[in-house]
């Protein structure tokens, strides 16, 4: 199997983990080399937990439900791959970038790194549909709705151009997948569109 480079992107709600989750087990399945999950979230997790300024600045910005700086967002997945990512090993991209000047500053990493080939899958799912996925994970209440709604805006006023971004990239293969399936339909097309 070739070196996969894989960059999953889609609303809150989507289902892009489970299919993340699926990949790498096909990966593990039907490669030798290593792969490396980058999510960002764990890094950024810990890093609010501290007990400092810019610990407490960022944990404000986290509780109105907003995006983060773009900074904070380079400095903790830029972390991730500099102690993580090595030579021969699949790269699969979670829950990054979300505006464009991430996605062009995620370019240059890659290039670093030496990595071609590079592809999209954009799991696509109406706002809609990602709201009620959202809802049925359980929050019920007002706040938390509010807090649904917000994320779903941020995606549609920074996210989405980072879509189009990559959907034009003439270095990148851009797929879209129908997200409103069964899993396992889902699933099948991410496969089929990869061809991997």
């Amino acid at each position: 199997m070739n070196l996969q480079t894989l960059i999953f992107i889609g609303r809150s709600g989507c289902g892009k983990g489970t299919q993340i989750a699926k990949v790498e087990t096909y990966l593990k399945e039907n490669s030798s080399d290593p792969f490396f999950h980058l999510e960002a979230g764990n890094r950024f997790r810990n890093f609010i937990k501290e007990n400092h300024y810019a610990s407490e600045l960022a944990t404000e910005i986290n509780e109105l439900g907003a995006l983060q700086p773009e900074f904070l967002s380079v400095w903790a997945w830029g972390g991730e791959l500099i102690e993580n990512l090595n030579k021969n090993t699949h790269l699969v991209v979670d829950g990054t970038p979300r505006r464009v000047v991430e996605a062009k500053t995620l370019e240059s990493a890659l290039g670093f790194y030496k990595r071609d080939n590079v592809q999209i899958v954009y799991v696509n799912v109406s706002r809609d549909w990602a709201f009620q996925r959202m809802i049925e994970r359980g929050r019920h209440d007002d706040e938390e709705t509010e807090d649904i709604n917000m994320r779903l805006d941020w995606f549609e006023s920074d996210v989405v151009p980072v879509i189009d971004y990559y959907r034009a990239h003439k270095s990148h293969t851009f797929h879209e997948i129908n997200g409103e399936q069964s899993i396992d339909e889902v699933y099948q097309d991410v496969l089929k569109s990869l061809d991997i």
